[in-house]
């Protein structure tokens, strides 16, 4: 087992939701890894945040591989959970099943675990968490 295709896992969720146009259309280039920090009685904009990962072996007689389950939350100043729901559809329908490329690894399957929405403290209104799970083979490279 190995982490070291966190970093590359990362890097390709980031790009593959930079890139997605229906997200543009909805949070613009607002995809962050931290938090952000806004200013007192600065509303917070919509915006996609990258998670935590828990990743364990998926080793078997033949080959190395990992599991890495991930999180993605979605989150909006707005006031209903209608905006921030229908970015976190978005993130889904754009990750699920995504041919991603890894670093140092082969994509053998990207599936949406579950979904937990809430209400924020302010500024932040709203806010769903999506957690999904990347099957990666260590021994297989993307790119050979």
């Amino acid at each position: 087992m190995s982490y070291a295709v966190s970093a590359a896992l990362q890097a390709a969720v980031y790009r593959r939701l930079s890139d997605d146009p229906t997200l543009a259309a909805l949070v613009g280039g607002e995809i962050y890894d931290a938090p952000l920090e806004l200013a007192r009685g600065q509303a917070a904009p919509d915006h996609i945040t990258l998670g935590e990962d828990l990743a364990r072996p998926f080793d078997t007689a033949t080959s190395r591989g990992v599991v890495h389950d991930f999180g993605v939350s979605a989150h909006s100043g707005r006031d209903g959970f209608e905006a921030v729901k229908r970015i976190a559809g978005a993130v889904c329908e754009s990750l699920v099943d995504a041919p991603l490329e890894i670093s140092g690894g082969h994509l053998v399957a990207l599936r949406f675990l579950r979904a937990k929405a809430e209400r924020g403290p302010a500024p932040e209104k709203r806010k769903v968490t999506l957690r999904f799970r990347a099957v990666i083979d260590l021994d297989t490279h993307s790119n050979p």
